[in-house]
């Protein structure tokens, strides 16, 4: 299947444009395409630019509210609530991040919940903005039922991810990871290209195992049976009760402090209702913060440094191989799935904008639509 090629400059330009005319400012346009697109430039092409479409559907049938604002609905001085009223997941999620960012300073730690939300995009990005203070950042959200439970056929849990970054050298610890074996993101990028799902990733509406991308979307749609399995397996032979649980750890983060819907009450009746957890500590509660630094900073090398097993050319440590793609892809463009860029052009047609001018002039005879919907 084909991809076409864009600089970051002009995903950027098309993202800011097509926000804004869906009704958003111009700083929160950016906001939104900045958690977009670092997915993109990540290598993470699941919750890059190919979840575009499922923003436009969701602000086309109401679940997102373009003039929502977020509101703390209790507070103390290390914790918070806020009440996201069906706004646009990457805004609620940004001043929520900035509120436990803001208190942690002041307090050392703090904890924020938040309910009626939607889709927010990677959870590192939120970690990533706390690194960025010189703090520690957790991010997790929950999400339309997707993971199986161990020994059930029905969806009850989010795709539940958790991200956590810290500061070291020469780049900090990035760490963000669904706690379904994969997203479903990645079951609709396998969709777009009409491949078999692997092994192990995925159950029919029976909770038997299945390889049929559609099959299986449909059936999360429709919670008809069937989803993704926990990070692990089906089964407690290979530790899928542990994906399960960590699972139910984000849910206890975001909708169970939040008092918000858990996962499998998301998405029902025309409501999206997701929720998401944020946590910011400041290493100084600890001692030297910059002493913590550097030992983890030696670490983190004696781990790439560690003996390889055979074949094995190199020992990553998470958030290296994010910065390796992002030097890529800034200097190279970033590679859009034809299907995707077929997606962008209906927005195009949708928003009234040029559809030549953003993209260019692409031949979609290779495109195939997906099926999905």
């Amino acid at each position: 299947m084909s991809y076409i090629r864009y600089s970051y400059e002009q995903l950027k330009t098309f993202c800011c444009d097509a926000f804004e005319k869906f009704g958003f400012t111009k700083d929160e346009a950016e906001s939104i395409t900045d958690v977009l697109l670092l997915s993109d430039v990540y290598g993470i092409e699941s919750h890059g630019m190919q979840r575009l479409v499922r923003y436009h559907k969701g602000i086309e049938k109401g679940l997102i509210k373009v003039d929502a604002k977020p509101e703390i609905v209790f507070e103390t001085t290390v914790s918070a609530v806020i009440d996201g009223h069906d706004g646009m997941g990457q805004l609620i999620s940004i001043e929520a991040m900035k509120t436990a960012i803001k208190k942690a300073k002041k307090s050392g730690m703090a904890v924020v919940s938040v309910r009626n939300s939607n889709h927010f995009g990677i959870a590192g990005y939120y970690a990533k903005m706390a690194c960025d203070e010189g703090l520690v950042g957790f991010a997790m959200t929950n999400s339309e039922a997707i993971m199986v439970p161990t020994y059930s056929r029905l969806a009850m849990l989010g795709s539940n991810p958790i991200a956590i970054s810290m500061p070291a050298e020469p780049y900090p610890f990035f760490f963000d990871s669904s706690t379904t074996v994969v997203t479903r993101g990645k079951l609709e990028i396998y969709n777009k290209l009409s491949k078999p799902l692997p092994d192990g990733w995925a159950l029919d509406e029976n909770g038997k195992p299945c390889t049929d991308a559609s099959r299986v979307l449909k059936n999360i749609v429709g919670k008809n049976g069937g989803g993704i399995v926990p990070l692990g397996s089906d089964t407690e032979l290979l530790g899928g009760h542990k994906g399960y649980g960590y699972g139910m750890l984000c849910e206890i983060f975001c909708s169970i402090f939040s008092g918000g819907l858990t996962s499998n009450h998301t998405h029902i009746g025309g409501k999206g209702g997701t929720c998401h957890g944020f946590m910011a500590i400041d290493p100084a509660v600890f001692g030297d913060a910059e002493g913590m630094k550097e030992r983890f900073s030696v670490f983190l090398q004696e781990l790439r440094d560690a003996p390889k097993a055979e074949g094995a050319e190199r020992i990553y440590t998470h958030g290296e191989k994010e910065i390796l793609a992002s030097a890529d892809r800034m200097k190279n463009g970033i590679d859009v799935n034809i299907n995707t860029v077929a997606e962008m052009k209906d927005l195009c047609e949708y928003l009234n904008m040029d559809s030549v001018k953003y993209l260019g002039d692409v031949d979609f005879s290779a495109a195939k639509q997906s099926s999905y919907k």
